[in-house]
């Protein structure tokens, strides 16, 4: 699991992300609209779409904010026009940093990405320069507490289109290309699995990282993160659980 993913679910089990309910459906409304002004309305031939939905539902956001972000993305209501930016740079230690944005504004986004970057001890890379060391990937979690048979569990998710699954850890991982993720989380949940799904960017190496740069570097994730045209940060870093663990209690 990249540190990104650690970092995020040891915050939710502390309920630190909580209080950012707001900010969580401000992200969720521009990527529903996005996902429906490049694709269309009908979530059933538009799979980002159908992601931002699953994930809207997940976050218990109401039907009809829902449905309103849709329209406003497809052109059907009045609403702001938000586009895609994705910006490289390093964080503290040298760590690979892909900062997905949706924003109204690049150059206001940009300077404030590089700003953040520049404060927090990272610095902004050139375009191309981080970009190789990631892949577009499908990533489906299921904790080992459901699975009674392993082998049939895989082979299951084999046969739906998965391309690795990582079992040496709680949850479970699997992989998938971004076209097969929905057949694979639909085989699962129709044999009684219970799951979290995103689309997110793989490091294909990742760098260890702890003690003082690690923290400077999760200070930096969590920044980041905190801005409104801020989708997701991803990272190549390597952190040892625990001392996220740690971490998470110092930086609150």
């Amino acid at each position: 699991m990249s540190g990104h993913n650690k970092w995020a679910n040891i915050k939710h089990r502390k309920g630190a992300q909580d209080a950012k309910r707001s900010k969580v459906f401000t992200k969720i409304i521009r990527e529903l609209m996005v996902s429906a002004r490049e694709g269309g309305s009908d979530p059933n031939t538009n799979t980002a779409l159908r992601t931002a939905i699953e994930k809207a539902r997940t976050a218990n956001m109401p039907k009809d904010t829902m449905e309103k972000a849709i329209k406003k993305g497809a052109g059907e209501m009045e609403g702001q026009s938000f586009s895609e930016a994705l910006y490289e740079g390093y964080a503290p230690g040298g760590v690979a940093l892909l900062i997905r944005c949706l924003t109204d504004n690049k150059n206001r986004t940009a300077q404030e990405i590089r700003h953040t970057l520049s404060k927090y001890g990272g610095t902004m890379a050139e375009s191309g320069a981080v970009a190789w060391m990631f892949e577009r990937k499908g990533l489906i979690t299921v904790s080992k507490e459901q699975i009674s048979d392993l082998e049939e569990f895989q082979l299951l998710a084999i046969e739906a289109g998965a391309e690795d699954i990582k079992d040496d850890i709680d949850p479970i991982e699997i992989v998938t290309s971004p076209d097969a993720a929905s057949n694979v989380k639909t085989a699962l949940e129709e044999n009684g699995y219970t799951l979290s799904y995103e689309l997110n960017y793989i490091p294909s190496n990742s760098l260890k990282v702890s003690g003082s740069e690690a923290g400077r570097l999760l200070k930096l994730l969590d920044i980041l993160e905190d801005n409104d045209d801020v989708q997701e940060v991803y990272d190549n870093s390597d952190i040892d659980e625990s001392e996220m663990e740690a971490l998470a209690e110092e930086i609150g």
